[in-house]
């Protein structure tokens, strides 16, 4: 069975990372989506809602699973005895840091494989933090994220209003 891990924050999940999640669905059998604390970006939401939106947005998807990760990338793959990173790319400017991983995970050990994918147009230009800003002041989201991100959005910034 050929798995692929997609690791990331996932603050919030967003449509462009759901298209990635079902375009890995054409490579591997399995996807795990790994979701990390990463507490230096400061998160919006805590782990453990990342983790119940992700679940939500993919309930469709059978072959997908959602668990917490912390520490090395490569060592959690070591643990899953899994070989492959999934990572996408956005633009040009997302490359050098995500080759720069890559070479890295390989060298912490040289079974680990990275596949770039490229999300559909339509979501090339998305990002978590732009998201965030939109949804900071109010703007429509049901381009950018599945229904129950933009609801959890909308009650998080009414709660850091008031």
């Amino acid at each position: 069975m050929k798995i692929g891990v997609y690791p990331g924050t996932f603050d919030p999940i967003t449509n462009g990372h759901l298209d990635l999640i079902r375009r890995s669905l054409h490579i591997f059998d399995r996807v795990i989506v790994a979701v990390a604390p990463n507490p230096k970006k400061q998160p919006l939401f805590d782990i453990h809602e990342r983790v119940a939106m992700i679940k939500e947005a993919t309930r469709d998807l059978p072959y997908v699973e959602v668990e917490i990760f912390e520490g090395l990338l490569a060592e959690y793959m070591k643990r899953k005895g899994v070989h492959a990173i999934i990572r996408g790319l956005r633009a040009i400017s997302d490359f050098e840091h995500e080759f720069m991983m890559a070479l890295l995970n390989r060298k912490l050990d040289s079974d680990v494989e990275t596949v770039f994918l490229m999300p559909s147009e339509e979501y090339s230009y998305i990002t978590s933090s732009a998201i965030k800003e939109v949804a900071s002041y109010g703007g429509l989201l049901k381009d950018f994220v599945p229904p129950v991100v933009a609801r959890r959005l909308r009650e998080q910034f009414q709660k850091k209003q008031k």
